[in-house]
């Protein structure tokens, strides 16, 4: 009974073939990737900070702005509670440039074109025959473990909920 339920649960994780998300505790995934100016930006570079890692699907579409719009109304908020809002989807350095400009944005959003870290994350998301980023949210502290774990976000009221749980996470340490 034991080899056959050991079967099916591989089978089904081939079926799925995706990595699944890190889990609460776990050890961020490390990553380095370009932000909307170009430059290389890698987690370690924020420790000692809490880093709100949010995947999204696409620029200049609708939910992905509202997300993106409300992340940017709190980012103050955010700033002082020592934490650092990066976004990251597939898209590449000039779209995120000219999202970032056209809705006034002040917070790093990172190029994952080769979905990589996209993966690493168990954010992928297939739709249309493209391959996209899933709406997945990770909380991780400033030593570097996932604290907290959205997925599939609902970017409307997103931010708030992220920013009462931190405060939360804040005040049991």
């Amino acid at each position: 009974m034991l080899f056959l339920t050991l079967a099916i649960t591989a089978l089904f994780a081939v079926a799925a073939g995706q990595p699944q998300p890190p889990a609460v505790g776990d050890p961020a995934p490390a990553f380095s990737l370009p932000d909307q100016e170009g430059v290389q930006m890698s987690l370690d570079q924020f420790k000692g900070k809490w880093v709100v890692l949010y995947f999204y699907p696409k620029d200049f579409t609708s939910g992905c702005t509202i997300e993106a719009h409300n992340f940017q109304r709190d980012l103050d908020k955010y700033t002082q509670k020592n934490a650092v809002i990066l976004g990251v989807s597939v898209d590449n350095v000039d779209s995120h440039k000219g999202f970032c400009a056209k809705e006034g944005l002040n917070f790093k959003l990172l190029a994952d074109s080769s979905h990589a870290v996209v993966a690493k994350y168990g954010s992928v998301m297939e739709y249309n025959g493209m391959t996209l980023a899933a709406r997945n949210t990770f909380l991780i502290d400033p030593s570097g473990v996932v604290r907290k774990v959205y997925l599939k976000v609902n970017p409307q009221g997103h931010s708030e909920e992220v920013l009462a749980d931190l405060e939360q996470l804040q005040a049991a340490k």
